[in-house]
């Protein structure tokens, strides 16, 4: 398996640990050993912008999925092979969402990666069923990666200085923004 990490923002973030999560989460979900991922972090208006293209809604938020070859999970039988696709990742959106949720952004941005991957598989949450279904799933697949790798401390920072992007996008564009993915 391939995964790609790009991090085009002042924050440091390790893409080898994003990279490992990709090739776990995949590897849990039977996507063939020959499938690609790619991972960007971005700023606020790189992924504004793409909300604005893609899902008609204003403002940045926290995760985007991009699909290439429609992959679905596999099963006992069979593993699913091909391009997985791209998910855009806003560190800025997921520092202040950790915030409100009481965990660190590192956790936020590795369950973002993991919704990613599921939406790249096909998993949706506009109902509550698959809403349940999914948010079950990434929960699962979020806490066992954790408990398999207990001790290893990750950060994800934005360097002392560096500008507040989001800020500096609400400044401005203004601070409505319709988050959706």
């Amino acid at each position: 398996m391939s995964v790609e990490v790009n991090n085009e923002t002042d924050w440091i973030i390790d893409p080898k640990v994003f990279a490992d999560l990709g090739v776990w989460v995949m590897d849990q979900m039977r996507v063939s050993a020959q499938s690609d991922l790619s991972i960007l972090f971005v700023d606020p208006e790189p992924i504004a912008e793409l909300h604005e293209r893609w899902m008609s809604l204003q403002g940045p938020t926290d995760v985007m999925s991009f699909p290439m070859d429609e992959l679905r999970p596999g099963d006992d039988r069979a593993l699913t092979e091909g391009c997985l696709g791209d998910i855009v990742i806003c560190p800025w959106v997921a520092a202040q969402q950790a915030a409100a949720a009481g965990h660190s952004t590192m956790e936020e941005m590795l369950l973002l990666t993991i919704h990613g991957i599921l939406h790249l598989l096909g998993y949706d949450h506009g109902t509550p069923e698959q809403e349940r279904q999914m948010f079950g799933l990434q929960r699962q697949l979020l806490l066992t990666f954790f408990a398999l790798r207990q001790g290893t401390s990750w950060i994800a920072l934005v360097p002392d200085g560096a500008p507040d992007a989001l800020a500096a996008y609400e400044e401005r564009h203004g601070t409505d923004r319709q988050l959706g993915h």
